[in-house]
């Protein structure tokens, strides 16, 4: 009887032990989930300082923003800001005879098409850099040979000037701060940018990275959440 006693004494407090861990870590995961940020950051240059602004406040309306644009899709449609009203997107720059990187991007990208693939509020726009080879008729086959979805994904062609200024002035996607181009230098980066709803840029990704593209995925299920 006495051994018995001791036997249930010594199950208890395993028992209790293991409660108590249990409690411990879900107050750690807790802390943790709480301890991440509550808004994603916002950027206004090129070298990517992070602003944490208060979303709907007056210095987020007075906030760096991308201008309108005219461009136009892979089906013929014209592509402006009102495009995008109410949805997140995530942009890019490629060109579709690009034997190296941009195969790689467009791989990454179509992760991203998957992930939100029933998703209205998310879109993605990728901006040909090479407009005078890839015309409608081109992005349209590239369209189909990588599994594009015309209305999730828009690969647009246009003013090469236009495109260039988006790139470079507003998207600040190249790498190279600080050196002065022109028109005559070609535009080419592997960064992904994410804007929200109100055309302000909330992220850049190397989209050649498979751990920067899974934390895009993460950054855009948070921004939807503002």
């Amino acid at each position: 009887m006495k051994l018995s006693l001791e036997i249930k004494k010594y199950s208890f407090l395993l028992l209790l032990v293991a409660l108590t861990a249990c409690n411990q870590t879900v107050k750690k995961e807790n802390k943790e989930k709480s301890s991440r940020v509550e808004h994603l950051p916002y950027y206004a240059d090129a070298s990517f300082t992070p602003h944490w602004l208060e979303p709907g406040s007056q210095e987020e309306k007075e906030f760096h923003k991308i201008p309108d644009y005219r461009l136009v899709d892979q089906l013929g449609d014209t592509i402006t800001p009102e495009t995008f009203k109410d949805q997140i997107y995530i942009t890019d720059f490629f060109f579709t005879t690009c034997p190296g990187i941009c195969l790689k991007m467009t791989g990454n990208m179509q992760k991203v098409q998957e992930a939100f693939i029933d998703d209205p509020e998310v879109a993605l726009l990728s901006h040909s850099v090479t407009p005078s080879i890839d015309s409608v008729a081109v992005l349209n086959t590239y369209a189909k040979k990588n599994g594009i979805i015309n209305e999730k994904w828009h690969l647009v062609t246009g003013d090469k000037q236009e495109i260039y200024d988006l790139g470079r002035n507003h998207y600040f996607v190249e790498n190279d701060l600080g050196i002065p181009k022109d028109i005559n230098d070609f535009l080419h980066t592997e960064n992904f940018l994410l804007v929200d709803k109100n055309r302000h840029i909330r992220g850049i990704y190397n989209g050649l990275n498979r751990a920067s593209i899974a934390q895009l995925i993460t950054d855009v299920k948070s921004l939807k959440k503002e």
